[in-house]
């Protein structure tokens, strides 16, 4: 399973710490998107669209997201997508956003499976499904 930051958010920690550079940190929310065809460290890849598709916005609170000191850190609520009201398609990837459309790309990864959204499904990330770890 592949996972990683993207080149904006690697650029700006290295810039800031290496250099004292300001990064500004994203809001209070985060946004996660769903993908279709896999996405990595300069983005890319297929994001969902049309049938009701939206980013689900998440707070950044320690209630989904708690606190952790081992260098991993896992959502600690549900994530639920909109009801698909049109198919999908077959969601591979997801992301990791500081805007609901548009923005920068944070962080991404693959899917441990791949799921095949129809019409009225519901693409859901279970707690502790969505896993973002720094070695």
């Amino acid at each position: 399973m592949a996972s990683g930051k993207s080149d904006y958010l690697e650029n700006g920690l290295l810039n800031h710490v290496m250099n004292g550079a300001a990064m500004t940190s994203p809001g209070a929310t985060l946004y996660i998107s769903a993908h279709t065809a896999a996405v990595g460290d300069a983005g890319g890849g297929a994001e969902v669209t049309g049938g009701a598709y939206a980013r689900v916005a998440v707070t950044k609170n320690t209630t989904n997201f708690p606190t952790t000191s081992t260098g991993t850190i896992s959502n600690g609520t549900l994530i639920q997508f909109p009801v698909a009201t049109a198919n999908w398609g077959t969601v591979t990837s997801a992301g990791i956003w500081d805007a609901s459309t548009a923005g920068n790309l944070l962080y991404w990864g693959d899917l441990t499976a791949s799921q095949a959204v129809n019409t009225n499904n519901r693409l859901e990330i279970p707690i502790g499904s969505l896993t973002i770890a720094e070695d």
